[in-house]
C-alpha cells in the first residue's frame, strides 16, 4: 500500500471532511431539450433520389412536347416550301405583265401588288421579316393569322426577268413576283399531340415502376443496417466484445470501428469500476472488523478502564473508515469531473496554496513539523492557471496530508508556488522517508502502499493527485528533497508543472 499517502481531512473524522465530501458523485448536466426532428436515414435518401426525378419528369414533358412541335413542323414546311416552288414555276412575263397558268393556291402577286389568284386576305410579309433571302430566291416562313385563325406561311419572290440577274450593272431592280402559301396549323398540333401521346403516355407506366424500383433498392441496400440492429439487439446486457466488421458493408466499417472503440472503452472503464469496488470493499472490511470487534469488546469489558480503551480504539477505527469513505468519494467525484460539464476559470495558483495551507496550520501543530509556504517571486505577482478551484484545493490537501503522515516529528513540510517560464510549479517538499525510484509510478495506483510502511493510510491519496492532476494538463515528478541532508530521511519532493492559461488572443486564432 502507498507510503506517501495522502489523507483529504486535516484533522477530521467526519464524512464531511474536506472540499464539500457530501456533494453527490456526479450530477450529470441538464439536458438540453432535443429541438432537432429524427430524420430516417430510409426516407432522407429516397427524398434525395425522387426529388431530382420528380423535378426532371415534368421538365422532360415539356421538353418532349417541344421536340414533337418541331418534329410535327418540318415535314409541313417541307411540303409548303414545294408548293411555293411549284407556283414559282408557273408565274411567267407576259407583255410585262405576271400572269399564272393553272395557279389553284393562296395568293400570286406581281411587281405591281396586283393580285393574279389566290385568297386576297392573306397577310404580306412584313419588313425585317426575312424578306431579303426571299427576294434572293429562297423560301422563308413565318407565324400569322388570317381571318382570326392561325397559320403557317411560306414565301417567296420569284423573278419575272431571268436575263437581269446576268448584268453586270442592272440599271433597275428586278421585276419580282410574290408567292405566299400558307395554310393552318390544325395538322400541326394533331400530330404533335400523337407524338406526346405516344411518348408521355408511357412515361405515366414506367414512373410508378422506377418508385417501386428506387424502394426496393434502398430496402435492400438498408437490409444490413437492419441486420446489424438485431445482432446488436440480440446480445447480451454484458457482452461488450466488439462487432465483426466483416459482417458489414464497406460503407458502414467505419461506423463499425467507431462502435467498436466505444466498446473497447466502455469495457475498460467497466472493468476499472468492478476492480474499484472490489478494493474499496476489501479495504473497508479492516476497520468494520475492528469496530465491531472493539464494540463486542467493550459489552463484555466490566473494567471502566478497559471499556474507555475499546472505545478509543473505536472512535480509531471509526475515523479511519470515514476517511476511506472521505477519500472513495473524493476520487469518484475526480475521475466524473469531466462529465459534470464544470468550466474552468483562471485561478491564482499562490492565493489558493496559501489558503490550502493555512487549513493544515493546526494538524502540523498537533504533529509537531513546521509546515511552510514560499509564495513566488515578486510575492504580489499572481501566477494564473486554467483550473477548477475546488479540485485543486482537494489535490493540494492530500499533498500536504500525505507529506505530514509520513514526516517525523520536528520536520519541516514546504509548500512553494513559482514561475518556470510561462509555466506554474506546485511543489509539495517534506523531509519524511522518501520514495524509492523503482516505487515512484506505483504509488499513484489505487490503494498501492509500499512494504515496510508503518503509517496507516488507505493508499487513495496520491491516485486523487494524479486523476485531478490529468484533468488539468498538470504533469507530476517525484524527486528526493534536495535539501535534506540525511541518510536515514531523504525527503521527498512532489512538483507538478501546470501549463499556461489559454489566453483571449489564442482563441480567437
Amino acid at each position: 500500500m502507498n507510503g506517501r499517502d495522502a489523507g483529504l481531512a486535516p484533522a477530521a473524522g467526519s464524512l464531511d471532511a474536506g472540499a464539500d465530501m457530501g456533494a453527490p458523485l456526479y450530477v450529470p448536466p441538464n439536458p438540453e431539450p432535443d429541438e432537432n426532428i429524427r430524420h430516417s436515414l430510409f426516407g432522407e435518401i429516397l427524398d434525395w433520389m425522387l426529388a431530382p426525378l420528380l423535378l426532371l419528369w415534368p421538365m422532360s414533358i415539356a421538353i418532349t412536347y417541344l421536340v414533337a412541335k418541331s418534329i410535327a413542323n418540318q415535314p409541313f414546311d417541307d411540303a409548303l416550301e414545294d408548293r411555293v416552288t411549284v407556283l414559282g414555276q408557273q408565274i411567267r412575263s407576259i407583255d410585262g405583265r405576271a400572269d399564272d397558268v393553272d395557279s389553284v393556291y393562296f395568293v400570286l402577286a406581281g411587281p405591281d401588288g396586283a393580285i393574279l389568284d389566290g385568297d386576297r386576305d392573306l397577310p404580306r410579309p412584313r419588313l425585317n421579316d426575312g424578306d431579303e433571302r426571299a427576294r434572293s430566291g429562297a423560301v422563308e416562313f413565318r407565324n400569322d393569322s388570317i381571318h382570326g385563325v392561325p397559320i403557317r406561311v411560306a414565301y417567296t419572290y420569284v423573278n419575272l426577268d431571268p436575263l437581269h440577274q446576268r448584268a453586270i450593272h442592272p440599271p433597275e431592280a428586278p421585276p419580282l413576283a410574290l408567292v405566299q402559301v400558307a395554310e393552318t396549323l390544325d395538322k400541326r398540333a394533331h400530330l404533335a399531340n400523337e407524338i406526346i401521346k405516344g411518348v408521355i403516355l408511357p412515361q405515366f407506366i414506367i414512373l410508378p415502376v422506377i418508385l417501386g424500383l428506387v424502394w426496393f433498392a434502398l430496402s435492400r441496400g438498408l437490409s444490413p443496417l437492419a441486420e446489424l440492429q438485431q445482432r446488436i439487439r440480440a446480445r447480451p446486457q454484458d457482452d461488450l466484445s466488439p462487432i465483426d466488421p466483416r459482417q458489414v458493408p464497406e460503407e458502414i466499417s467505419p461506423l463499425v470501428g467507431s462502435f467498436n472503440d466505444m466498446l473497447e472503452r466502455l469495457g475498460e472503464t467497466v472493468e476499472m469500476q468492478k476492480r474499484f469496488i472490489a478494493d474499496a470493499a476489501h479495504q473497508m472490511k479492516t476497520p468494520l472488523a475492528g469496530m465491531r470487534m472493539q464494540s463486542e469488546l467493550a459489552l463484555r469489558q466490566v473494567d471502566p478502564l478497559e471499556i474507555h480503551r475499546s472505545l478509543e480504539q473505536l472512535a480509531k477505527s471509526s475515523e479511519s473508515a470515514t476517511r476511506l469513505v472521505n477519500q472513495l468519494l473524493a476520487l469518484a467525484r475526480a475521475e466524473n469531473q469531466p462529465q459534470a460539464g464544470l468550466a474552468f476559470d483562471a485561478i491564482d495558483l499562490a492565493a489558493l496554496a496559501r489558503e490550502t495551507v493555512q487549513d493544515w496550520v493546526q494538524a502540523s501543530f498537533a504533529s509537531r513539523i513546521d509546515l511552510g509556504f514560499e509564495p513566488p517571486e515578486p510575492i504580489d505577482a499572481p501566477i494564473l492557471i486554467a483550473g477548477q478551484p475546488l479540485m485543486l484545493r482537494e489535490m493540494l490537501s492530500n499533498l500536504i496530508d500525505n507529506a505530514l503522515r509520513y514526516t517525523p516529528p520536528e520536520g519541516s513540510v514546504t509548500v512553494r508556488v513559482r514561475r518556470d517560464g510561462e509555466r506554474a510549479l506546485l511543489e509539495v517538499e517534506d523531509t519524511g522517508p522518501g520514495i524509492a525510484p523503482l516505487e515512484r509510478e506505483r504509488v499513484f495506483e489505487r490503494f498501492y502502499r509500499i512494504l515496510g510502511s508503518n503509517t496507516q493510510g488507505s493508499g487513495l491519496g496520491l491516485a486523487i493527485v494524479r486523476e485531478i492532476a490529468q484533468q488539468h494538463g498538470a504533469e507530476i515528478d517525484i524527486f528526493n528533497n534536495p535539501r535534506s541532508h540525511s541518510r536515514r530521511f531523504p525527503g521527498t519532493l512532489f512538483r507538478l508543472t501546470f501549463p499556461p492559461p489559454v489566453r483571449e488572443s489564442d482563441d480567437a486564432d
